[in-house]
């Protein structure tokens, strides 16, 4: 009863509008398949506290794992099985880096109650639990190699395209989200739609082929400006993903 939570990385991620206060996006996400975090349930002692086992920067009650749980716990079958057995979770992937961490392993630990449990939940019914605990979280849940994502990040389109050997970089900075987006409504609040639009039809590889990182990232600005200390990692073959800190770059 083991599940991978791959890591993702944002080819571009152009704002294209704002609705309700919140940003809309349009972005390409692809999974990076050699980093990922291991999703499993092992027996415990009979209790009804719920377990959730790794090294995890938040309370337990914070944790998205934790959240998905919590709407699961509607299935009898859900809460009793949680009483004999805890969650392990061997994180590899970075906190707070723009890479998806925390979203992948509530997708996947959602998904692996699907299976293990039978709940039987369709694609569509674990994208809405998904969204009550993360916009991000839709996408690992379809389990694409590679999509178009909008909305706020719970539209999910798959884009077939060739596997990239993608290589990440996190340096020790934490980049807060919030505080980036805000950064960007401030400063740089503006929406290239025309230029979204061709980048969601063109494929990755011919994407970072031909634009630099400050072109595809409409983060990347903000997050420089509140930590500044990222220039200092940045090389010119590096692109940026999310909100940071981490740095991607394609190995042929």
């Amino acid at each position: 009863m083991k599940k991978k939570a791959y890591a993702k990385v944002n080819i571009f991620l152009k704002i294209v509008g704002k609705k309700d206060g919140y940003h809309l996006l349009n972005s390409r996400f692809m999974l990076v398949k050699n980093l990922y975090d291991e999703i499993e349930f092992k027996p415990k002692e009979k209790g009804t506290e719920f377990v959730l086992e790794g090294k995890f920067g938040c309370k337990t009650e914070q944790n998205s794992i934790y959240k998905i749980y919590q709407e699961l716990k509607r299935f009898k079958k859900v809460e009793e099985f949680f009483q004999t057995h805890k969650v392990v979770v061997q994180k590899n992937i970075p906190e707070f880096a723009g890479l998806g961490g925390g979203s992948s392993d509530s997708a996947a630990f959602l998904n692996l109650c699907n299976e293990v449990l039978g709940l039987n939940l369709s694609i569509d019914e674990r994208v809405r639990i998904g969204k009550k605990v993360g916009s991000d979280v839709a996408f690992f849940i379809y389990e694409y190699d590679s999509a178009n994502v909008s909305g706020f990040g719970e539209i999910v389109k798959r884009y077939d395209e060739e596997p990239l050997f993608i290589k990440t970089f996190t340096p020790p900075i934490k980049c807060s989200t919030p505080k980036v987006y805000q950064k960007f409504s401030s400063d740089f609040l503006k929406f290239e739609t025309d230029f979204a639009k061709n980048l969601m039809e063109t494929n990755s590889k011919e994407i970072l082929q031909n634009y630099k990182k400050e072109q595809l990232n409409d983060l990347f600005e903000p997050a420089l400006l509140l930590c500044p200390k990222l220039k200092e990692y940045i090389k010119p073959h590096h692109f940026f993903s999310g909100s940071g800190s981490s740095l991607f770059w394609i190995e042929e």
